[in-house]
């Protein structure tokens, strides 16, 4: 039972995808705390208010409306996709385009078993049509 466990947690894939995990919850943070400390405090400014979350907020028979939280969302957002694609997806595109550059394809090269019964074809061929001139019979001494 822990054997098949320990092959399950040792695999490529999952030690691939825990790894991505942990570094994408580190550099969310990062992303985010850029957002939360000089992108949104500028956007409040244009707004004439202290943070995000309170700007252009209104209330109506008591109940408040925040918008400011919707945008400072979509701005979180935003900063996050566009720091994931500038600085992970585009930069491994760029790898990939120049590592297939690089690569030109390989000649086909067919199987062993393929070449031999290709050879068997074309001797069962050569039986069948007769024998060609200048080439030795079979059980015939060659000079």
């Amino acid at each position: 039972m822990f054997e098949g466990f320990k092959n399950f947690i040792s695999r490529g894939n999952v030690v691939e995808l825990a790894v991505a995990v942990v570094i994408g919850g580190a550099f969310g943070k990062i992303v985010t705390n850029i957002v939360d400390a000089i992108i949104t405090p500028l956007i409040a400014a244009v707004f004439g208010s202290t943070s995000l979350a309170s700007a252009l907020s209104f209330s109506i028979n008591d109940a408040v409306f925040r918008p400011g939280l919707v945008l400072d969302a979509m701005i979180n957002f935003l900063a996050v996709a566009a720091a994931v694609y500038f600085l992970i997806v585009l930069p491994m595109n760029k790898l990939a385009e120049r590592r297939a550059r690089g690569l030109e394809p390989e000649p086909e090269v067919k199987a062993e078993d393929i070449q031999l019964l290709e050879e068997i074809r074309d001797l069962l061929r050569a039986q069948a049509a007769g024998p060609q001139p200048g080439t030795p019979q079979p059980g015939t001494p060659q000079a």
